[in-house]
Order: C-alpha cells, then structure tokens, then sequence
C-alpha cells in the first residue's frame, strides 16, 4: 500500500512492485510515499513486528523531520521491526502499547 498525490487529493493505492523486506504489504513502501507527500507532517508509529521492515521508510520520514514512535520491547509480541527502530536511533519515543495512544493524541494536538 502507498499512497499518491493527484491534484488536490491523496490516495491509497495498492503497492504491485516487487516484494520488499521479503513481503508485501511492507511499510517501507507506505512509510517513504508518506514522507514523500507530507514531508515533517508525518507521524509514523512502528508497532511489534517482524524483521526489519519499517526501517528504511523510517529513515526517510527522519529525513523530512517527520516523527517516529515505536512499541517498546516489554509490550511487543515480536519486536523485530520496532526493534530495529529504537536500535538504529531513529525513534523519538519508545513506549508501551498502553501508553501509546495518549502520546500519538498529544502530538497530533500539539502539531496544529
């Protein structure tokens, strides 16, 4: 899944490309046309997953400015992609699954 500007809009798109990170869907893919089209607008969350996907998409919205939250290990059922996050520095917060809705509410209001 990607998504594409035309015009005005912004739209879902199914991704056909090649599998990345060994799938498809993978957020890579979503993560770098996000950053692409909303630059430092963007808030990405990285929750428990597996492997590395999410890494390189984050590295692209870090780029931009955009901000990154990822689950913390300690809530994390696999914590591959989240993981790989928080490890490679990119993370602006690492927080448990609990604590994760409060803090994406905060920073879309402070945002504005």
């Amino acid at each position: 899944m990607l998504l594409e500007r035309h015009g005005f809009e912004v739209q879902i798109r199914t991704n056909q490309a090649p599998a990345e990170n060994s799938c498809r869907t993978a957020v890579d893919v979503l993560f770098r046309s996000t950053a692409k089209i909303y630059g430092a607008g963007v808030l990405a969350v990285v929750l428990t997953g597996m492997g590395q996907d999410g890494l390189h998409g984050c590295e692209g919205i870090r780029e931009v400015g955009g901000q990154i939250l990822v689950q913390d290990r300690a809530s994390s059922v696999v914590w591959g992609m989240p993981g790989s996050v928080a490890n490679s520095g990119l993370a602006d917060r690492v927080l448990s699954l609990e604590a994760m809705a409060c803090e994406i509410i905060d920073r879309v209001k402070n945002h504005q």
